[in-house]
């Protein structure tokens, strides 16, 4: 009875000690050029002081995955500490010749269409590590396309807690509305990863999704 009473005082005492804060591996999954990378990076800045990645006009500059452990962020109060996963860009089809247009030489195009291939590949095996993902794309685009269905419907799947990111709110084209429509069931949030814009509505969102996970 003594033992009982002692190890329900200290469980008090530490839940009190972490309570507010908790651990998430937080992935970032999209179509190419969406800008995953992106909004990673403005977290780590806005956090660390350090980015993550390497932004690129160029489709599928991300083609092995990257992480930051232990970002730790703030919000209102509540703390969490997210290990941070980008992943390449999904697509349905990866041919050498798109690398082409923005001047890479053919075999270098080749090499990055395996690379990226198999990037996609490895981003389905990382599934399994994360507790809740931001799903990022693009808002000049048309949502309602192949490749944003097959991530979701694969998350769904899975019971893996989502945020969608509508990103590149600064441009004239933007249509989160749109983005809005093609996912009544979840959270949409617009953001300029870019220019930091919409960050405070981002990172909000973001504990709420850590709620579900």
């Amino acid at each position: 009875m003594v033992i009982r009473i002692v190890r329900n005082f200290f469980r008090r005492i530490l839940q009190g000690i972490f309570r507010g804060k908790r651990s998430l591996n937080l992935g970032f999954y999209g179509p190419p050029n969406a800008g995953k990378t992106s909004l990673a990076n403005q977290i780590c800045k806005d956090w660390t002081g350090e980015e993550l990645g390497i932004v690129s006009k160029i489709p599928h500059e991300t083609r092995n995955i990257q992480f930051k452990e232990k970002v730790d962020i703030e919000y209102k109060g509540k703390k969490m500490t997210l290990k941070l996963v980008d992943t390449p860009g999904i697509a349905t089809k990866i041919d050498y010749e798109d690398f082409l247009k923005f001047g890479v030489k053919k075999n270098a195009a080749k090499k990055r269409a395996k690379e990226a291939t198999q990037g996609i590949i490895e981003s389905i095996k990382w599934l399994e590590d994360m507790n809740a993902v931001v799903v990022v794309l693009d808002s000049t685009q048309n949502p309602y396309s192949q490749v944003n269905i097959t991530i979701i419907g694969n998350l769904v799947a899975r019971k893996i807690p989502v945020l969608i990111v509508g990103n590149k709110i600064d441009m004239k084209k933007s249509d989160i509305k749109k983005v809005e429509a093609a996912f009544p069931e979840y959270d949409v949030i617009g953001v300029s990863a870019k220019y930091g814009k919409n960050m405070e509505e981002f990172y909000e969102n973001l504990f709420k999704l850590a709620k579900k996970a």
